[in-house]
């Protein structure tokens, strides 16, 4: 069992002195930060409020109301005679890494979860006027809307993968996707050949399925290094599985050209092992679009995508592709999670995939105009940073002079920035000296990070930390 000692966890919370009354709510505040962005592991024993309270200096009043809130809003659990453990609202002892609720001025520059454009609204509005002539059916598509299945079988078609509605199986967002492809192809103790680094939360699915992980890793300054490490671990382990991410990778947005796609699909032809890919960021190219996707290269892959990147989040629409059989196989696991998706959602999906073109290229014009304006802030106020430009996608992969991810995570907390370490993507204790910075804020707001930031990494240069954490500008 993993537990924190009160003083480690007095050290990660810092000093709550410039918090506006009442106390207990800064302080679950805290926690609750810590618990989204990995520093406190979910399923870690809390320290008992008694000595909580003497590590922080505050009473045992003000550290049990802290607990009971963190309860309440489902970020800890309490165990009779245990004690109080970390965990996800709503989820498993094990779950996702989300983004926790931004409510005290604090940027949030640890997910890459952009706003909802405008097409939202209006494809909402077109999905409540279609809605009436489905009521009189009993609402269930289990493998997805039929006409939602043949709007994604269309786009997989456009980009160079033929595909029928058949061969779609629609999810509740891109992980949902992911993991069930999992289940379907992976037993426990088999291998799943990973990039190091890649999405935290596809991981920890793939941990809690307990799978053993196969990382290879994938250095941007030599990004040719990966296609050789992965050639051997697939010819020497020959691993069951791979979750690959060739478009616009998270976190280091490289992109895998033609010739790579090829030379990977036949590395994977000939270990027998079957792919998983990611295509959450497929359609955010800001230069230029992606080669055809990897399936195309090489039967047997399975697809995914989704429209929490593309458009909003909170819609909670994904799919799969794959070979048709494969789909049935992987509608029937998805049936012991959900019977079906929401009608509403994928009406909505339909009206915002009838109207992709026009949205998405407004999107990533206003993507390069941010991509552009953080790269340009980071290399002015943190030259000693490297700040890559990735071709597409959401986020910058910053290198950083020495290993100080971690500290300066801790550090821009207590300036009201809220950071992802860079072991966070990775499979071990490695990767703090990189740091995902995703540039989905607004210009005006992104600028004030980088000048939030350049002092967070003044602190750590300096073995400092402030007092307590500024008001918050007023432009956030």
């Amino acid at each position: 069992m993993q537990t924190t000692s009160a003083r480690r966890l007095a050290e990660l919370v810092g000093d709550l002195a410039g918090h506006r009354p009442p106390r207990y709510a800064a302080l679950a505040q805290r926690v609750r930060a810590l618990v989204a962005d990995g520093r406190v592991p979910l399923g870690t024993r809390l320290p008992a409020e008694r000595d909580l309270a003497a590590a922080l200096e505050l009473s045992r009043a003000t550290v049990t109301a802290a607990y009971a809130r963190l309860r309440e809003d489902g970020w800890a659990t309490a165990r009779q005679g245990a004690g109080t453990f970390a965990a996800l609202p709503a989820g498993p002892h094990r779950g996702a890494w989300v983004p926790a609720p931004v409510d005290d001025g604090t940027i949030d520059l640890a997910h890459a979860a952009p706003s909802a454009p405008a097409s939202v609204p209006a494809a909402f509005a077109t999905a409540l006027a279609e809605l009436p002539r489905y009521l009189p059916q009993h609402g269930y598509h289990p493998a997805g809307l039929p006409d939602l299945r043949a709007r994604i079988a269309e786009r997989y078609t456009a980009r160079g993968l033929q595909t029928t509605p058949e061969q779609v199986l629609v999810t509740a967002g891109a992980l949902h996707g992911v993991t069930t492809a999992l289940q379907t192809l992976l037993s426990r103790g088999q291998r799943l050949l990973v990039e190091q680094p890649t999405y935290p939360n596809a991981l920890d699915a793939a941990r809690g399925l307990g799978v053993r992980l196969l990382p290879t890793a994938l250095d941007l300054d030599e990004p040719e290094s990966w296609l050789g490490a992965a050639e051997t671990a697939l010819a020497t382990v020959r691993p069951t599985a791979a979750y690959l991410m060739p478009d616009f990778s998270n976190p280091t947005g490289r992109l895998l050209d033609t010739a790579g796609r090829e030379r990977l699909a036949r590395a994977l032809r000939r270990s027998g092992t079957r792919a998983v890919v990611d295509e959450t960021f497929a359609e955010l190219w800001l230069d230029a679009p992606p080669p055809p996707p990897l399936a195309a290269f090489g039967a047997g892959h399975v697809s995914v995508g989704s429209l929490s990147k593309t458009f909003w989040g909170g819609l909670r629409i994904g799919w799969v592709r794959a070979e048709e059989e494969t789909i049935r196989a992987l509608t029937a696991v998805a049936l012991r999670s959900t019977m079906a998706g929401p009608v509403v959602e994928q009406l909505a999906a339909c009206a915002l995939l009838d109207q992709a073109g026009p949205a998405l290229e407004e999107q990533r014009r206003a993507l390069r105009e941010r991509r552009g304006v953080l790269a340009h802030e980071l290399r002015t106020r943190l030259p000693s940073w490297r700040v890559p430009e990735p071709a597409g996608g959401l986020v910058l992969w910053c290198g950083l002079p020495s290993a100080r991810s971690r500290a300066l995570v801790a550090a821009a907390e207590a300036h009201g920035l809220r950071l992802a370490p860079g072991p966070l993507f990775g499979t071990g204790h490695a990767l703090d000296d990189r740091l995902r910075l995703p540039f989905t804020h607004p210009p005006e707001v992104l600028r004030h990070a980088a000048a939030l930031l350049a002092r967070a990494d003044a602190d750590v240069e300096h073995g400092s930390r402030p007092a307590h954490r500024p008001p918050p500008d007023p432009v956030v």
